[in-house]
């Protein structure tokens, strides 16, 4: 099924508000826990999902210097994660060392290891952005598919990229990895930060394994209402029930 390719983002402030959504949305099989939840429950939320059979990504956004990446993801993955992410921008030996310790750290909880995704670019940034503020010169079609390559070279599963950049992305890359998209909106949704957005529909159609929505469903004022609609919506087009 396509929803199956939803995953939605538990993009809430504490635990009550995350185990109020859950509840409400109980034929959500995966969930996203970023760093904003996790950091006000701790692993306790992941417990609780796991407690339900739900499936997790675990959104930290590692970034350090690769020591630490490396103890992050090795602690990580003994959490039993479906998904968990690093920066691409770590640079290859902190990508080799997070491949390493997620298998370490899997093995040593008895849990399978995650699938270790790198971010390319964060879905709030645009082309202006990336010259003016970060001073890169490559044009951002080229900086996420570089991104992606280094995370492929360095044995990581598959990269986090915006749904614009995932057809030149799965044409290099391969069928073999895995690429995960944000900064979905539906065409009724607000497209709020998200600068480089394309609609669940075209993005499925575009390459992407997954989708990762948040408030077009959370912060809807009916998230079940909000939910059904995105999956009508993928179910009605043809195309995507191809894929």
């Amino acid at each position: 099924m396509t929803t199956e390719k939803i995953i939605v983002a538990l993009d809430v402030p504490d635990l009550e508000s995350a185990i109020t959504l859950v509840d409400k949305l109980p034929q959500v099989t995966f969930w996203k826990v970023g760093l904003e939840l996790f950091t006000s429950t701790g692993p306790q939320i992941l417990e609780i999902l796991k407690s339900r059979q739900k499936q997790i990504f675990l959104d930290l956004k590692f970034h350090d210097i690769p020591n630490t990446v490396a103890g992050a993801c090795r602690a990580a993955a003994g959490y039993g994660v479906d998904l968990l992410t690093v920066h691409a921008t770590n640079g290859k030996d902190a990508l080799k060392a997070a491949t390493e310790a997620v298998q370490v750290g899997a093995e040593k909880a008895g849990t399978e290891p995650p699938k270790l995704i790198a971010i390319t670019l964060l879905t709030s940034i645009y082309a202006r952005q990336l010259v003016f503020d970060l001073k890169i010169t490559l044009e951002l079609p080229e900086f996420a598919l570089q991104m992606a390559l280094l995370a492929q070279e360095s044995g990581l599963d598959g990269a986090v990229c915006s749904p614009q950049e995932v057809t030149q992305l799965r044409e290099t890359c391969g069928n073999d990895f895995l690429f995960v998209c944000p900064g979905v909106r539906p065409l009724w949704a607000d497209k709020g930060d998200q600068k480089r957005s394309l609609t669940p529909s075209q993005a499925i159609e575009a390459g992407a394994d997954y989708l990762v929505i948040g408030r077009p469903i959370t912060a809807a004022s009916d998230p079940e209402l909000a939910w059904q609609k995105i999956s009508e919506e993928l179910h009605s087009d043809k195309s995507v029930n191809q894929v």
